[in-house]
């Protein structure tokens, strides 16, 4: 199956517009997150979320004010369905209300009962009921470094291992990238940062990498029969040769995200919303970002190793047509 017959877009042509596009997408997510803040689920700062089950759902909005009565306003708390509109199940996040003393570990979560009764809100039964103090929001937060840490850490040593380090590099960045895009829209979509927004950042960073691999590993048998003298040209074969095998198979899981997104209920659309930016944003990357980074390396510190990378196969190709006309005329003479 081919969306196109044999391509052959310019797509190194743009790369500074769109490392310049991409800087800008990343500086406006920090301006945002200094601004409002980094919206961090409750998993990964102190807060309590309690699940309420309605025999009729009411409106969020009453269900806010109730809640806010109790916490003296409650500007941050957060209200919102959960899971299918048939379950009539709403969730209530308040944060800062985790406590470190097991004996006031239920405080926050009695006074949003206590509220929502007092509002008359007809009959309801608490379903779940989840508090974190501190400790362990400080505690997720840094696994949650360190496992995205050491996701990078090991692209770039697989990469470089398998390739080399121009390729690791390229990668590496690309990688990164994707993720403070992400980020980026995360922040402006005030979609909150939860465990689920984390798995599916980690996934995006694995789905990415196994992609750009793709390209870089068409660059690399390029390499191996091709003069080496425009390399820009030869990553943008490299691309438009691998470009209909990227737009497939990206597609078909976008398709997969996009349903989930709106059909898999609102505990899962952090974690789809992040994986449709993440791919997109994953596409971009790996032919603007990681291509873009392998073009610019044999101009700086190693050149040398890129170019030492293939065997000289076209010096060995025999004489070229030129050396075999002069041949045939020395004979004749």
């Amino acid at each position: 199956m081919e969306i196109f017959h044999n391509p052959n877009f310019n797509f190194v042509k743009y790369r500074w517009p769109a490392l310049i596009l991409s800087w800008i997408i990343i500086a406006a997510g920090i301006a945002t997150i200094y601004v409002k803040g980094l919206p961090l689920g409750v998993e990964f700062s102190e807060g309590t979320v309690v699940v309420l089950e309605f025999a009729q759902t009411p409106s969020i909005d009453r269900v806010r004010a109730a809640v806010g009565g109790s916490f003296g306003g409650g500007e941050n708390i957060v209200v919102q369905t959960y899971g299918p509109a048939t379950d009539r199940r709403i969730m209530v996040r308040v944060p800062d209300a985790g406590r470190e003393s097991g004996g006031e570990l239920s405080q926050s979560a009695e006074q949003i009962e206590r509220g929502v009764r007092a509002a008359n809100l007809g009959e309801f039964k608490v379903v779940s009921t989840e508090i974190v103090g501190p400790t362990v929001g400080a505690d997720l937060t840094r696994k949650g470094l360190l496992a995205f840490g050491l996701s990078l850490f090991f692209i770039l040593l697989y990469i470089w291992f398998r390739f080399q380090l121009s390729f690791a590099v390229g990668a590496t960045i690309a990688t990164l990238h994707d993720v403070l895009v992400t980020l980026a829209f995360l922040v402006f979509f005030r979609f909150d940062i939860s465990l689920n927004v984390i798995a599916a950042l980690l996934t995006m960073t694995g789905y990415s990498t196994n992609d750009t691999i793709v390209i870089f590993d068409r660059v690399r048998e390029n390499l191996r029969g091709t003069r080496r003298d425009n390399l820009v040209d030869l990553v943008n074969s490299s691309i438009n040769q691998t470009l209909n095998r990227t737009l497939i198979t990206g597609g078909t899981a976008f398709l997969a995200v996009i349903a989930l997104f709106f059909l898999g209920g609102e505990v899962l659309k952090g974690f789809a919303f992040t994986m449709i930016v993440g791919m997109i944003t994953g596409t971009y990357s790996r032919i603007y970002i990681a291509a873009a980074i392998v073009t610019f390396w044999p101009h700086g510190k190693g050149g040398a190793r890129i170019a030492a990378s293939a065997p000289p196969t076209a010096a060995k190709a025999g004489p070229t047509a030129r050396q075999r006309k002069s041949g045939r005329s020395v004979r004749a003479s």
